[in-house]
């Protein structure tokens, strides 16, 4: 019996460093994409905030030993009950209904996991909450089916940001229904604050490269923050099912340096609206006009 339960865990473990050695060579990034999904990648996408590298870290190296190891402990337990417990091999079973050791302990080994858990999740809860000082604020409202974006620190007016089609995806390269005809610009090393809201019904301000991801509801306004560190491209999505049009409203943030970004801001100012120099010539031509006469 020994010698099966030996067999059993080894090929178990066998199997799973195979497995994420294969995930692992499946989900090396490339270099020449960024902020956008991979095909065949297995992972998390590679993080360029703060907050999404402390996060993938959280999950790849505390929850997924956790989940590993468990699967692995329930799966030996069931193939044990499998072979050593059928009615061929057991025909006369036990008559006892309960295990007090047993029971104790598989009450407080998960209470003893989740503290554990929860001993380096709070301090990344409180990480996402604890936002340094903003040096750039940005509303973003989730309309159906599309995004509108609006800057007041730089007195930037809320314009919209669409899906392209698909020609105009493919025209330009990028990829279909993650790019949008405009797109949300803010400076690489900055911290950016996102106030979120809806105008219509929920929607979810979802940018997986920043490790952001927050409902935008109506009539309520809810906010991140992010840290990008690398300047390209990002795609999101909206991640709250929204209505018939749902997967047609892509996020994309340009991180660009500050710059371009100085540059990008003054581009958006409205210009100033131009004097009508029709108007003082009238004026004088009607001033040189002679008075009508009175006739009886």
């Amino acid at each position: 019996m020994r010698r099966l339960r030996g067999a059993i865990f080894g090929a178990g473990m066998a199997a799973l460093a195979l497995g994420l050695s294969a995930a692992a060579a499946v989900a090396a990034p490339n270099p020449n994409i960024v902020g956008q999904p991979v095909d065949g990648a297995m992972g998390l996408q590679p993080g360029y905030s703060v907050l999404k590298v402390d996060a993938a870290h959280f999950h790849d190296w505390l929850m997924m030993p956790i989940i590993t190891a468990i699967t692995l402990f329930v799966m030996v337990l069931l193939l044990i009950c499998i072979v050593r417990f059928n009615r061929r091999t057991n025909p006369t079973p036990a008559k006892w209904s309960h295990n007090t050791a047993v029971e104790i302990a598989w009450t407080l080994i998960p209470v003893l996991i989740l503290l554990v858990i929860s001993a380096f999740s709070f301090p990344l809860l409180f990480e996402y909450h604890n936002m340094p000082k903003p040096d750039l604020t940005v509303k973003a409202t989730g309309y159906q089916w599309y995004w509108g974006y609006e800057y007041p620190d730089q007195k930037i007016p809320e314009f919209t940001s669409n899906v392209l089609t698909k020609a105009d995806a493919e025209a330009k390269g990028e990829p279909y229904l993650l790019a949008a005809d405009t797109s949300m610009v803010v400076p690489v090393n900055k911290t950016v604050h996102v106030l979120v809201t809806g105008a219509d019904v929920i929607h979810d301000f979802g940018v997986p490269a920043f490790g952001v991801k927050i409902d935008a509801v109506p009539g309520r306004v809810n906010d991140a923050w992010f840290h990008a560190t690398k300047t390209g491209i990002y795609y999101g999505q909206c991640d709250q099912l929204c209505g018939v049009n749902h997967a047609f409203m892509p996020i994309e943030i340009k991180v660009v340096s500050q710059p371009e970004f100085d540059a990008w801001v003054a581009s958006q100012q409205p210009k100033p609206a131009a004097a009508t120099p029709a108007a003082a010539p009238a004026a004088v031509a009607s001033a040189a006009l002679p008075s009508p006469v009175a006739t009886h």
